[in-house]
């Protein structure tokens, strides 16, 4: 597993987990949604204007909470939404795997301890956990990035947990990797500091072309592990299926982990490992 890791910089492990957790982490997240007040301030989560979306505060102060986003296309011209609202949140982020009973029961695995171990991951730390829904026919496009530029370690160790909930294929906005591609240089990094919140270009390494662009179509329950520099994207969901998906970012506690970085963590609510 960890030799497929090292030439690939992923991994696809079927039927990680069974119907039953994935159903009370969906029974969970819908009961999250109908308790959210649209009307309070929110932000609408998108990575095609990020410097737009990461400068929000409702965004920048979500690390130790539990907040929903809006998809990009789920307002109308006069700012109402154009559908109900279980059908226009992007994600909830992005700490229900300390806050939430439920998220923790499903993210606070051995196995998963065992797994990031073999992989190089010595001291574990969960920093964040995302519920994304990839809604029917406003879901969002991820361009391509690298998990790195958010979670930014020296040397860099952050390893991303993706849980298929639903099945994810090319219809509804599977995820898009560059097979290798890990061997690339990071060509962003997403900076917080004094002056505010960027993403700074810090390689020009082009971003993969279409011909080098692999789906990973899976079936619910799968695990999908990527390397913190693995090129990856989703295209939008036009299609009349969710996607719905679970994520944690995990980095290596041994590493030092940038001051600059968006989400940080405090005394009051620490990042822990799986067990």
């Amino acid at each position: 597993m960890n030799d497929r890791f090292a030439r690939d910089g992923f991994l696809v492990i079927p039927n990680f987990k069974c119907a039953d957790e994935i159903a009370a982490l969906r029974e969970r997240a819908a009961a999250i949604v109908d308790a959210f007040d649209p009307a309070e301030p929110a932000a609408v989560f998108t990575t095609r204007d990020e410097a737009k979306t990461k400068s929000d505060a409702y965004f920048l102060t979500s690390g130790d909470k539990v907040r929903c986003f809006f998809e990009e296309e789920a307002f109308d011209a006069s700012g109402a939404l154009r559908q109900p609202k279980e059908l226009s949140i992007n994600k909830i982020g992005h700490a229900m795997h300390d806050l939430d009973p439920v998220f923790e029961r499903f993210s606070r695995d051995s196995r998963l301890d065992e797994l990031v171990r073999e992989l190089g991951v010595a001291e574990p730390r969960v920093y964040q956990s995302m519920y994304i829904f990839k809604q029917p026919r406003i879901g969002g496009e991820a361009r391509w990035h690298q998990d790195a530029t958010y979670f930014d370690t020296d040397p860099v160790t952050v390893t991303t947990l993706w849980f298929a909930l639903e099945r994810a294929d090319r219809t509804n906005g599977c995820l898009w990797v560059q097979r290798g591609g890990h061997r690339t240089p990071l060509r962003e990094r997403f900076v917080t500091d004094a002056a505010g919140s960027r993403l700074d270009r810090i390689d020009a390494t082009p971003w993969p072309s279409e011909d080098s662009a692999e789906p990973v179509e899976v079936e619910a329950g799968t695990l999908v592990v990527l390397h913190g520099l693995l090129p990856h994207y989703s295209a939008p969901n036009r299609s009349a299926a969710s996607r719905h998906a679970y994520t944690l970012h995990v980095v290596d506690a041994r590493a030092r982990y940038s001051p600059a970085n968006w989400l940080q963590r405090g005394a009051a609510l620490p990042a822990r490992g799986f067990v």
